[in-house]
């Protein structure tokens, strides 16, 4: 099985912590060079030193912030203006905050159609041509098991998961014949610190502590545990390599069999 992704270039979103940076650090693995983007330059320089280097990898970061859509613009621009071709581009941002549809405010909507969905499509217009040239390309969007089955109060996260993941599905009846494939993995409840706050959440909402919530929660999955980040990790990094070259424009749920198959 081809895995190697040795002299491609990756552009990991929202790659300091949780799946982000688990996914950043398989793909080093494999080979590539990584290019790290969040807002955090501290942590940024931080991860990027840590990243295997073992095959003259070269790592790099690019400071961005996902609420800011102009900015994100912008600072790829600049960016693939020193390093021109990516190969691989794995979209992935913090969730919207919970809380139930009804009592969302249309603020809420705005705010996270622009952070998952707009900064989705300038990143992939931007990195495309360079993908077009090499006849090799891909995009894989981290998203949630919500797309096949929408969460009890997260209720604009559902929402615009759900239009992500039909984003990505033109955009992969568009790309397939440059060969450049979309895909989404779709992560269940994953040790990160969403989870944690997930968890509070619904802990006060039904008065509860966290670890009894957290316990009863494992109990519905058919693994019995939450997944841990490397785990949806090694999925993404599947999905970016030369074996996954057929692959495209499907939803991968890493939820240890949760999600039924809707």
């Amino acid at each position: 099985m081809n895995l190697d992704l040795t002299s491609k270039t990756a552009l990991v979103c929202g790659s300091t912590q949780g799946i982000g940076l688990a996914s950043a650090v398989e793909l080093a693995l494999l080979g590539a060079n990584v290019t790290l983007m969040a807002r955090d330059e501290a942590k940024l320089k931080e991860v990027m030193d840590t990243l295997d280097t073992s095959k003259g990898q070269i790592h790099r970061f690019v400071v961005a912030d996902f609420t800011d859509n102009a900015g994100v613009k912008a600072a790829v621009e600049e960016y693939l203006r020193l390093v021109p071709d990516v190969h691989i581009l794995i979209n992935n941002t913090g969730g919207p905050a919970g809380g139930a549809i009804i009592d969302a405010e249309t603020d809420q909507f705005q705010k996270a159609f622009q952070m998952h969905l707009v900064n989705n499509q300038i990143l992939t217009q931007a990195v495309v041509p360079a993908m077009k040239q090499a006849g090799f390309g891909r995009i894989v969007n981290i998203i949630s098991t919500s797309v096949k089955q929408p969460i009890v109060g997260l209720g604009v996260s559902n929402t615009i998961r759900g239009a992500v993941a039909n984003w990505a599905k033109t955009m992969s009846l568009e790309l397939g014949r440059y060969g450049i494939t979309v895909n989404n993995v779709l992560p269940g409840y994953t040790r990160t610190g969403r989870l944690d706050a997930v968890l509070t959440m619904r802990a006060e909402a039904q008065e509860k502590t966290p670890d009894d919530l957290a316990a009863q929660m494992q109990s519905e999955i058919p693994v019995g545990r939450f997944a841990e980040p490397e785990e949806v990790a090694a999925a993404v990094a599947f999905l970016c390599s030369p074996a996954a070259g057929s692959i495209s424009g499907i939803n991968i749920p890493v939820d240890g069999g949760k999600t039924g198959s809707l």
